[in-house]
């Protein structure tokens, strides 16, 4: 296998715009060949939708998705630059699939991992560095090990870092970025709300003993 350097990344990212994990990736699938990591990264709509990502998207459509048994049920804004987008077909069907996304991942409460409060992230470093696989290790490498749980945890949490459901080889934000390449806008997924069937809701629970005496009562 090639060995991808930094500084390959770093001159394929400078050429394209595109994120370092994308350009990993695409120098991943061509065997290090810049020319060709280049023009994989514009087959997947990759580097021109980087480069679309600074720009104002302030349309879009929110969607909703409920799930067979309608026990399960989401309601998400998805953000483009047009309104003429936003009533096409691929920007409608790429809502769809994203709503069915959030369906699909109970766990998911962010968009992305900037989104995540920061009193919860130190709760996160609070519980792995407590953890007791950790004592006796050197505060250096215990920090490492933590600091690498903690990236793990965070993604779990996180929409766009989740496998597609449809694709496992790309994310949720790879897939964004292929259709924002290939309708030449910027798109955002902005926020989500997932609904689950009588979720908060105290339910009082009987005991067998009690069933019984209720049901002689009558």
């Amino acid at each position: 296998m090639t060995n991808i350097t930094a500084k390959l990344v770093k001159d394929l990212r400078d050429k394209t715009g595109a994120g370092m994990m994308d350009c990993k990736k695409a120098l991943n699938e061509t065997d290090g060949n810049l020319d060709k990591a280049i023009e994989w990264l514009r087959q997947k709509g990759i580097a021109s939708a980087e480069k679309k990502s600074g720009r104002v998207a302030a349309e879009g459509s929110i969607g909703s998705y409920i799930h067979t048994g309608s026990r399960v049920g989401v309601l998400l804004e998805l953000n483009c630059e047009t309104d003429f987008v936003a009533r096409g077909e691929i920007f409608q069907a790429l809502l769809k699939d994203i709503s069915m996304q959030v369906a699909a991942c109970p766990n998911v409460e962010y968009v992305s991992v900037d989104e995540i409060p920061a009193e919860i992230v130190k709760k996160e470093k609070e519980i792995e560095m407590g953890r007791d696989d950790l004592s006796g290790k050197p505060d250096q490498i215990k920090e490492k090990i933590v600091a690498g749980r903690i990236s793990k945890r965070l993604k779990e949490l996180v929409l766009l870092d989740q496998p597609y459901i449809k694709d496992s080889s790309i994310t949720v934000e790879q897939l964004v970025k292929q259709i924002a390449g290939k309708i030449g806008e910027n798109i955002k997924v902005r926020r989500f709300t997932r609904y689950t069937l009588g979720e908060g809701i105290d339910v009082e629970e009987v005991g067998f003993a009690e069933e019984v005496a209720s049901l002689k009562s009558n």
